[in-house]
């Protein structure tokens, strides 16, 4: 019996201890959002959560309100859902809520990057220099070229240039904006090491389809990636793909190309100095490759479909196109160079700007989380307060707070190209909640410390491609009938949403 106690005790300990771990003893304190715990222990509510993250906090938001706190997977997130007070978030001090702590764990997980401290002031730092003012013109000459280049392509090969050619819309958006974003940013085969342009031309073309096509693999994994729920053959495919990319994108393989952009030289070299080794520098380039490229690909998808769906909008933006490039004197031919589409011709399109943002609208869709470093009081727009704790997290879902709020965007599910235009024509950016003015009326791409840093240069390959897609082509669906596509639901918190099933469409040239 003697020795049977202190067995006794240590087993009950760690029962104790483990039910701890599991969330089975926390309560909600005095001044504490509403919690809900779920009814099963640890996991609490994230197998509905992942399931789809939208109705799940819809439910939340009518059982308890716009703030509370929901158990997911050992973590304990306060989902805040107030339009008028996502200013308190974004503003937080990073002493009380930081974004790195998270953003270090995720990344580790779906690239096998392991960051050395914090990295994000140089993301910043570099980004502000490459990705705006004269840093982002040169970007966007780059990407003006390799898009030409790759549109083009199948048209020269066609016999008769004006014969309709039929494709999948998501994977012809996903595999031009891709691949000439991959070029603009990574650089392309050197004529030197070909013997010729024309046999580098054809081997960057190579090269980056079939990097397109591992990509898209990967990207179909990126969800279960994230959320650690692999299959054993799901994680092995995935740990395949990831050494793929360590390899294709290796520091000595990059520093061989030609027009390398400033962005990922200096990415690159910054580490270098930091003293990172190379095989993880190595791992670092895959992050940028799907930071830079992981949502244009599926947001040009969705631009083209709602254009093709509605016609007006269509016209608009035709007849907006038409006037800027006959403005800079240049004019489409059979046979003639190719345009030349400058960032000056690109702000000279309101239309587009206001088709562009509604399209992000309805299909972006990230999760906002921060780590709560000390316990906190957050108070909301109302003068309510609720105390948060420290170790938990904060999140806002933008897509249900913002984008689907029917009183900042009456009938928010509907396609409305003039959504973001004041009857004058200039950029709207008034909208209203509770007579109160709403100043984060879309979130595309986050807010604050997490706003991603490459918004505006994906914000011009995406004008791009439809400016040269409405100059050059003639493009319509097959079915004029068809139905807007489900999103696949596990994209939910990761940005652009992906379309459950493939839209066929035909394209030819306009002259």
């Amino acid at each position: 019996m003697t020795l049977l106690l202190p067995i006794l005790l240590g087993f009950l300990a760690s029962l104790i201890g483990g039910l701890y771990l599991l969330g089975v003893f926390r309560q909600r304190r005095p001044g504490e959002p509403p919690l809900d715990k779920g009814f099963i222990p640890w996991l609490g509510h994230v197998l509905e959560y992942r399931r789809d993250t939208a109705k799940f906090l819809e439910r939340m938001k009518q059982k308890h309100g716009d703030v509370f706190t929901a158990q997911l997977g050992g973590f304990y997130i306060t989902f805040m859902q107030d339009p008028l007070s996502l200013g308190a978030f974004v503003k937080e001090s990073r002493k009380r809520l930081d974004f790195n702590t998270f953003a270090r764990h995720l990344v580790y997980r779906i690239f096998g990057y392991k960051s050395m401290g914090n990295e994000h002031p140089i993301l910043m730092s570099t980004s502000q220099k490459h990705l705006n003012g004269a840093g982002l013109e040169v970007l966007t000459q780059s990407m003006m070229h390799n898009l030409q280049n790759i549109m083009l392509q199948e048209i020269d090969k066609a016999g008769d240039q004006r014969s309709w050619m039929e494709d999948e819309l998501f994977k012809y958006s996903y595999n031009i904006i891709f691949r000439a974003g991959y070029l603009s940013l990574f650089g392309n085969v050197s004529p030197m090491s070909e013997g010729s342009a024309e046999k580098a031309k054809e081997k960057d073309k190579a090269e980056s389809e079939d990097l397109f096509h591992k990509f898209l693999k990967y990207d179909h994994v990126f969800p279960s990636l994230a959320h650690g729920i692999l299959m054993p053959r799901e994680k092995m495919e995935a740990e395949k793909l990831k050494t793929f990319f360590w390899n294709t994108l290796s520091l000595q393989k990059v520093k061989t190309k030609d027009n390398i952009s400033g962005w990922v030289l200096d990415m690159q070299r910054a580490r270098e100095e930091m003293g990172i080794k190379e095989s993880m520098i190595d791992r670092y380039i895959l992050v940028l490759l799907w930071v830079s490229q992981g949502n244009t690909g599926p947001s040009a998808f969705w631009l083209l479909f709602f254009l093709m769906k509605h016609p007006e909008a269509m016209a608009a933006v035709q007849g907006e196109i038409d006037n800027v490039l006959k403005e800079s004197g240049q004019e489409v031919l059979l046979g003639g160079p190719l345009i030349n589409l400058t960032c000056d011709m690109l702000m000279k399109t309101p239309i587009l700007d206001s088709v562009v943002e509604e399209t992000l609208r309805l299909i972006s869709a990230p999760t906002l989380i921060r780590s709560v470093v000390e316990n906190m009081t957050f108070k909301m727009a109302d003068g309510r307060e609720y105390h948060i704790r420290k170790g938990d997290r904060l999140a806002v879902f933008p897509h249900s707070t913002v984008h689907s709020d029917p009183e900042i965007h009456p009938d928010p599910k509907s396609f409305k190209y003039d959504r973001f235009l004041n009857p004058d024509g200039s950029k709207k950016t008034v909208f209203y909640k509770a007579g109160k003015r709403v100043k984060y009326y879309n979130m595309p791409f986050g807010a604050g410390v997490s706003m991603c840093p490459g918004r505006f240069f994906a914000n011009n390959e995406l004008k791009q491609f439809v400016f040269l897609m409405l100059v050059y082509f003639e493009f319509e669906l097959k079915n004029p009938d068809e139905k807007i596509p489900d999103p696949v639901l596990s994209r939910l918190g990761f940005g652009a949403l992906h379309p459950i099933s493939e839209i066929q469409f035909r394209y030819r040239l306009r002259f």
